[in-house]
């Protein structure tokens, strides 16, 4: 499905993919990602959205967000809403939805073949709008997790799907190895 001489971009919906690939039990080595998509096309963009607390003193994507910025994403962000729902419980509300369709829509004269990263229906007629514009459309999510995090509409729709778990050996961070704790054994008379 990937030609050598395709002009490629990547949009990866930041927190539908966290979540897909927690579903799964592994990490995103974004670094890898990157290599292995410049491997399959010429890579033009590599596109990351993502919502942001911009009030939160410490927010544990800023991190994430900086290395991706350094290292040839573009990144995508805005304000997150924070809300309190009708039983008192604290939400955030970031949707990246109408960036993403809009840059991918102005990129698809310059593309042969978008990736996007995510599982969410809303994306089914931003699909549709890029093949009708001769692009190719691959989606990357699972359908492997519980529940599923692809919509059936999404995956009918692409020209391709690609089963995250599948691409584990590829891009996922090796596991951290648990900090030992080292007891010291007692020690033990032995009678001679």
């Amino acid at each position: 499905m990937f030609y050598k001489d395709d002009r490629l971009a990547l949009f990866i919906d930041g927190s539908n993919l966290y979540a897909a690939a927690k579903g799964l039990g592994f990490d995103i080595d974004y670094k890898l990602l990157r290599q292995e998509f410049m491997r399959r096309g010429k890579l033009l963009r590599a596109f990351y959205y993502t919502a942001l607390l911009e009030n939160d003193d410490y927010s544990p994507i800023r991190p994430l967000v900086d290395w991706l910025h350094y290292n040839g994403f573009t990144m995508v962000t805005k304000p997150a809403k924070e809300y309190t729902d009708s039983q008192g419980r604290r939400k955030v509300k970031g949707n990246m939805d109408i960036e993403l369709a809009v840059d991918a829509m102005e990129l698809a004269p310059h593309i042969d073949h978008a990736v996007l990263f995510s599982g969410d229906g809303d994306f089914r007629p931003l699909i549709a709008a890029l093949q009708r514009s001769g692009v190719r459309v691959s989606v990357v999510s699972t359908i492997r997790s519980q529940p599923p995090m692809i919509s059936d509409e999404l995956r009918r729709q692409a020209d391709n799907f690609i089963e995250l778990n599948e691409l584990k050996e590829i891009i996922g961070r090796p596991p951290r190895e648990p900090r030992e704790v080292r007891e010291q054994a007692p020690e033990v008379e032995t009678a001679e």
